[in-house]
């Protein structure tokens, strides 16, 4: 955090040893190192929200990305059945077409009675 080498250190020691008094030194320094100790937490927390919000922010783009390619490979996929259903359903009923007018009569089959009667034989 703060780039302080040990004769800095040393030199800040001093200065509170002279100021303080040895008395009040330790309770002082064990003052000092809670206060040091609860500001790195909350950095360390501060830290890790952060990266919390990047990673949620990824994972929505994320999602967003995959939906949208979900969306355009279903489109993808209608396009081509209906293509393929088209082609299948042309052929199929030009058929069925052809085979209802070859089962359909024409004209209808007259009936004659030009069977000798039994009576006359």
């Amino acid at each position: 955090m703060f780039d302080i080498g040990f004769s800095e250190l040393m030199v800040i020691g001093i200065v509170a040893l002279l100021v303080i008094g040895p008395e009040r030194l330790p309770k002082v320094a064990r003052t000092v190192g809670h206060l040091l100790g609860r500001a790195q937490r909350y950095v360390s927390d501060v830290k890790s929200d952060i990266n919390r919000e990047i990673q949620l922010d990824e994972l929505k783009k994320l999602q967003t990305q995959v939906t949208d390619s979900a969306r355009e490979l279903e489109n993808s996929v209608r396009s081509e059945y209906e293509t393929a259903r088209s082609a299948v359903e042309a052929p199929v009923q030009e058929v069925v077409g052809e085979l209802a007018a070859v089962t359909q009569p024409t004209s209808p089959i007259p009936l004659t009675t030009d069977t000798p009667d039994k009576s006359t034989v």
